[in-house]
């Protein structure tokens, strides 16, 4: 069903979250739409995404994001150990019958559907960004004009909004109000 052309880290498969996080949290998320993220993060040969694939992945996308919205590492983890504990595999390897390198699968087989698929690789990304920052894995958009989900990857201060395009608009309009 899905080849990935190469191995997938816990950051990029965790890009790969948000990104589909974020898509699928707006209208209208099309499976085009997923279609092109998924590519973007690697996907290869045909992408069949149906509307009902499209509502399990929104489904499964609306659960990860009370990950993001932990705000602590506590939180997030209790978070993300109720959506393992809902998991119908077992942590495994495969390469997909031999057409990628290794790399790790918690959904039920290789041919899992999206939605459960979505669920499952997230969780897997996102535990190894807690245990290996051991802190919330991301967060929500601090702006209220958006909904998106960012990561919290590398140090430095937290971050509040999910790109500088946010920050910046809330700091002018901060800004504005305090002039007049």
């Amino acid at each position: 069903m899905r080849y990935i052309d190469r191995v997938l880290t816990s950051n990029s498969t965790a890009r790969r979250t948000a990104d589909l996080v974020n898509v699928l949290s707006q209208e209208p998320a099309t499976p085009d739409t997923v279609a092109d993220v998924l590519r973007e993060h690697g996907e290869s040969g045909p992408l069949d995404l149906s509307p009902d694939d499209i509502t399990a992945m929104r489904k499964a996308a609306e659960a990860l994001r009370e990950v993001f919205a932990a705000p602590t590492t506590d939180a997030a983890a209790e978070a993300l150990n109720r959506l393992l504990r809902k998991s119908p595999g077992r942590l495994r390897l495969t390469a997909h019958h031999g057409t990628t390198p290794w790399h790790p699968h918690l959904d039920r087989d290789d041919d899992a559907p999206w939605g459960e698929w979505l669920l499952a690789s997230s969780c897997l990304a996102l535990a190894v960004l807690i245990w290996d920052g051991q802190r919330p894995p991301g967060g929500i958009c601090a702006s209220p004009t958006c909904a998106n989900v960012y990561l919290t990857l590398g140090s430095g201060p937290p971050r509040r909004f999910c790109s500088r395009r946010c920050a910046t608009r809330e700091r002018v309009a901060a800004h504005r109000r305090k002039s007049q």
